[in-house]
């Protein structure tokens, strides 16, 4: 029997610790923001706070995989983490409605570039056996940086300004930055970059190969894009002081499950891992919906991050399966394209049936279990999954 590859390498270690630094960025505002747009007038606009973030990051994703597969894949990480430092520090400075909402769109292209580079770079790196393992241990420090992120946004603001958790934004992302620095390329042959690498072909937008697995993403973070723009002003009115509070339960709830996830999806296939998350997050919505204390939503929070914790690396996973080597960013740009669809699409739905009326909040979140539903019924009737081959 031969020993197991190892896979947790320094450059894997400062990969995830970069990760961790990045997520924490630009999530460490969010909490923060509905209530920012508010005080600039700006209340009724509370539904893009996350759709023009995501549509950016949707849009700038084809030219992420392209770039990704060909000036390499630390150069697309580090435009990524630059737009996150960029955007932090100018905040501050466009503080009115048009201004805020020019700058979501910009922010959106961070994370179209970085996650697009540093999930190439780990697909590049780790063994095919251990791929669900290693994307689920890549994602739990990005998942931790999406829980210390609004934690710390919400103490800074409570004891500072908002415009002190912008600047802080703004040096998380160069730290991020430096740390990829010290990074060793994993594409094999690099181009030098040129405009005509901004012009795309049809068959460079998505990547076929992956439509099923994307597809089921999007279905999963139609929930997702939910409770960034409602669970604020829902934590607000279930008493909750720190907005931040549910998204570092729900994050943290997700860190130890995704380990686990991706080890189960190598041994036993990405399909039964994403049915048992998708029936979670059904779970998770209608429970939510029915909250009526901090207790309750916090406990429903810790559902929605086991389900998120199950099918982020899963998807991950499933998506390098069915990729080919050369055009591993284009798959996986796919992907996020997915992903933030799912995100941009519930949250402009959950804006526009919330409407500022707490007497909808049942509506938005038995809506987005009822999304999360179809990703079930179409994840039960598929019996086909590549086979992971045992590892010897």
């Amino acid at each position: 029997m031969k020993k197991s590859t190892p896979f947790f390498t320094v450059d894997f270690s400062l990969l995830c610790l970069s990760s961790f630094l990045f997520f924490s960025s630009f999530n460490m505002i969010i909490p923060e923001l509905p209530a920012y747009l508010t005080s600039l007038g700006g209340e009724d606009y509370k539904g893009f706070i996350i759709a023009l973030f995501t549509l950016s990051a949707g849009f700038s994703r084809p030219f992420s995989g392209k770039l990704a597969d060909t000036i390499g894949r630390i150069p697309v990480m580090i435009i990524g983490a630059s737009v996150c430092f960029v955007a932090g520090m100018l905040y501050p400075l466009l503080s009115f409605v048009g201004g805020f909402l020019f700058l979501r769109f910009a922010h959106g292209f961070s994370t179209g570039f970085t996650p697009t580079g540093a999930s190439a770079y780990v697909a590049d790196s780790i063994p095919y056996q251990r791929r669900g393992e290693a994307m689920g241990l890549f994602s739990l420090f990005g998942s931790m940086g999406m829980a210390a992120g609004p934690a710390i946004g919400g103490w800074l603001a409570t004891l500072f300004s908002i415009e002190t958790v912008f600047y802080v934004s703004a040096f998380t992302a160069i730290f991020s930055i430096l740390i990829l620095l010290k990074l060793k390329e994993t594409l094999p042959t690099k181009e030098q970059i040129s405009w005509k690498m901004l012009r795309l072909k049809k068959d460079e937008i998505i990547e076929k190969r992956v439509l099923i697995p994307s597809g089921v993403l999007f279905l999963c973070c139609f929930s997702f894009g939910v409770v960034l723009t409602i669970i604020p002003d829902f934590s607000t009115y279930l008493g909750i002081r720190n907005k931040g509070l549910f998204f570092g339960v729900f994050t943290l709830s997700s860190l130890g499950i995704r380990l686990l996830a991706g080890k189960t999806s190598d041994r036993y296939g990405r399909i039964p891992v994403m049915r048992t998350a998708s029936a979670t997050l059904v779970f998770a919505m209608a429970l939510i919906a029915f909250s009526e204390t901090k207790s309750a939503l916090l406990g429903s929070g810790i559902l929605f991050g086991c389900a998120v914790g199950m099918y982020s690396p899963t998807t991950a996973a499933w998506v390098v399966d069915l990729s080919l080597d050369q055009f591993r960013g284009r798959a996986l740009a796919t992907m996020y394209i997915a992903l933030e669809a799912g995100i941009g699409i519930g949250a402009l739905v959950s804006g526009f049936l919330f409407a500022n009326n707490p007497e909808n909040f049942r509506l938005v979140f038995l809506t987005s279990a009822s999304i999360a539903g179809l990703a079930f019924l179409f994840l039960i009737f598929m019996k086909k999954d590549r086979q992971i081959p045992a590892q010897v």
